[in-house]
């Protein structure tokens, strides 16, 4: 299964989630069946509230988003491709993984999304 994680910069598995998806400068496809990351730099920065989720993951078969924060709308958005969001904790990547590997992190939906995008979390 793939696993996209938000982040900043490339540190291979030491690899920190970044705090907004709409704003991340990268994103790391995690494969946890063969514990691959690949690291896509995503270019300019979206501005909250304007990015377009499934245009940054088309392609690489996402089941899954682990992220810092996110807007209720691209929640919605890719809740509705058959992504589902999760909560990153703070750790790197390796760790963000096991955990949603062993069900361990936190489901995101649009009301947990954050504030300035119609949620009511972040």
């Amino acid at each position: 299964m793939k696993v996209c994680i938000p982040i900043e910069k490339n540190d291979g598995k030491d690899t920190m989630p970044y705090g907004h998806f709409g704003s991340a400068p990268m994103l790391a496809i995690c494969d946890t069946e063969t514990d691959g990351i690949e690291f896509i730099d995503k270019g300019a920065h979206d501005s909250h509230g304007a990015c377009t989720p499934m245009a940054s993951l088309e392609g690489y078969n996402i089941a899954a988003l682990i992220v810092g924060g996110i807007g209720a709308r691209a929640i919605m958005g890719l809740n509705a491709s058959g992504i589902k969001i999760y909560r990153a904790v703070q750790g790197n990547l390796a760790e963000n993984v096991a955990l949603f590997k062993n069900g361990r992190l936190v489901e995101l939906t649009p009301e947990g999304g954050c504030s300035q995008h119609g949620g009511g979390g972040c």
